[in-house]
């Protein structure tokens, strides 16, 4: 028998090309690319595409924990749900972005996403949220493109550079935008209670953030939603 040439056998990591920004590449190409890479490498696939932030700047740095910390505060008071930071999210054939964070109903609760056997999430989380800088013109056209395909529920995008929030919720098949209410409160449509100054988190003032989550949470419809969560 002649012995294997290079060609017969399988493809190790070591083997694998590196990431480069404006690859197009399906979610599997992709997901062993980037698994190749150095570990400080971020990389996201977005309709197909290759995309690799560049470094983050202080604004992005100290805005990103205000909103990691409301919605920690959220989960802390609506059992079966849960906070993702950071990770990575495979949703679909030519998608797998690392969103800066998210709120999502576990599984066992009937939420949309669930583990696979590496650990990395699956599906579309109820809420997505990015903090936008540089990246603005991504996160509000293709990656909402992408996140309205798959099956988010709501869309929450920081656009620093413009001092405004963009909250997309979903209608039928499509996102629109949300508009606050009277008294300029954001209020999710489908966490209900989730409420956002979204002012005071730009400026970054915690403790109205909290203040006003804190009235969302004492409201009727966020104790009606907790008890609608039941394990399956």
């Amino acid at each position: 028998m002649a012995a294997p040439t290079l060609l017969d056998r399988p493809q190790q990591p070591e083997d694998l090309p590196p990431l480069e920004p404006g690859d197009c590449l399906d979610q599997p190409t992709f997901h062993a690319r980037y698994k190749a890479m150095p570990a400080r490498c971020k990389a996201e696939l977005i309709e197909g595409i290759v995309y690799m932030p560049s470094p983050l700047k202080a604004p992005h740095g100290t805005t990103h924990p205000e909103l990691i910390g409301w919605l920690v505060v959220y989960k802390a008071a609506t059992p079966g749900t849960a906070v993702v930071d950071n990770a990575t999210i495979i949703m679909g054939e030519q998608s797998e972005p690392q969103p800066d964070g998210g709120l999502l109903i576990l599984p066992e609760y009937g939420g949309q996403t669930h583990e696979d056997e590496e650990e990395y999430i699956v599906g579309a989380p109820e809420l997505l949220a990015e903090v936008s800088s540089s990246s603005a013109a991504i996160d509000l056209h293709q990656k909402r493109r992408d996140y309205e395909r798959a099956g988010v529920k709501e869309y929450l995008v920081l656009v620093l550079r413009e001092n405004r929030i963009v909250w997309f919720v979903r209608r039928d098949r499509a996102f629109v935008e949300m508009a606050p209410g009277p008294d300029g409160i954001y209020r999710s449509e489908f966490f209900k209670g989730l409420w956002l100054d979204a002012q005071a988190l730009l400026r970054r003032d915690t403790a109205t953030v909290l203040a006003v989550l804190q009235q969302g949470l004492a409201s009727a419809e966020h104790s009606q939603f907790v008890a609608s969560l039941r394990p399956r």
